[in-house]
Order: C-alpha cells, then structure tokens, then sequence
C-alpha cells in the first residue's frame, strides 16, 4: 500500500469514528482533542476536517480509477 493510500486510510478511520461518536454519543473526538465544545471549531479542528473531506475525494477518485482499469491490469489478492 503506498503511502498516500495509507495516509488517505487513516484519515478516513478518522472521520468514520468521529462521526460514529457524534451519532451515537453527541461526542465531537476532533474539536475534544483541540479543546473545543462540541460542534465548535478552530484552526486545528477545520484542518483536520479539510483533510478528512480530501481523503474522501481522494478515496472516492481511487475507487473509481481501479472500476475503470482493464481487467489484465489489475493485481489478483488473495482471500
């Protein structure tokens, strides 16, 4: 897994747990870790949220890159 796609990974992990929280408890993890109330927002937080949306787009863009390669190109996994 390159990098990127793990970063990417991680990022999204990120967002789906905090979203979980905010669903199930009304706990915001982001703006807790950045000392913020609940549905309040810094610098810090906003970042954190901008990267998670790009990760998105980024995971959206690879998904639909790898529906669209030839099927000789793609490399068979095992499971």
């Amino acid at each position: 897994m390159r990098k990127l796609d793990l970063l990417a990974a991680t990022l999204l992990i990120v967002g789906g747990l905090n979203w979980g929280l905010v669903a199930i408890a009304e706990f915001d993890l982001v703006a807790w870790i950045f000392g913020e109330d609940f549905g309040t927002t810094n610098v810090a937080s906003r970042i954190v949220y901008g990267l998670v949306g790009l990760a998105a787009v980024y995971g959206i863009v690879a998904l639909l890159g790898r529906r669209t390669e030839p099927a000789g190109r793609r490399v068979a996994t095992s499971h």
